[in-house]
């Protein structure tokens, strides 16, 4: 693939220039723009805007002047283009600086706890207990009471 194509008028055609075409095609594929030298490049679809497009011609119009960026010029001649990044991108606004999640509800940092004089065995019963307490509290919360028919012991 050659990265520069001389045209008609001795107009450097090069990978990453922006120019401006004028729309002369539009299918449900992409766009057919002729930009300068009378050359012909091709937009695709996904190519034509910042966001999905579904339909092309709501972005763009046979005859309209546009702005694309040179994406690339095969050895055939052929030159794909792109709408999207010939504009220039929206400036995001900076994100705030936020504490680092701890992943707890209350906000609280973890802390890793040293379990050194442990043996595995130990700290198995531990995290077994520990889980068998939050499980047996989830189960209280979560439990319906009825209210007012109880079933009398037989």
């Amino acid at each position: 693939m050659s990265k520069i194509e001389e045209d008609n008028l001795g107009m450097q055609l090069e990978v990453g220039v922006v120019v401006e075409g004028k729309v002369t095609g539009i299918t449900n594929f992409g766009v057919f723009v002729e930009i300068p030298g009378g050359k012909t490049g091709m937009v695709h679809i996904s190519e034509v805007a910042q966001t999905y497009v579904n339909e092309i011609r709501e972005h763009v119009k046979e005859n309209q002047l546009i702005k694309v960026k040179v994406l690339s010029i095969g050895d055939d001649g052929k030159v794909s283009l792109s709408i999207k990044r010939a504009m220039e991108r929206p400036v995001r606004p900076k994100k705030v600086a936020q504490a680092p999640f701890s992943g707890r509800p209350d906000g609280a940092e973890w802390t890793a706890r040293r379990n050194d004089n442990l043996s595995f065995e130990d700290m198995m019963l531990k995290f077994k207990q520990t889980s068998d307490d939050k499980f047996s509290d989830l189960k209280r919360k979560n439990t319906v009471v009825k209210r007012g028919k109880r079933s009398a012991a037989k």
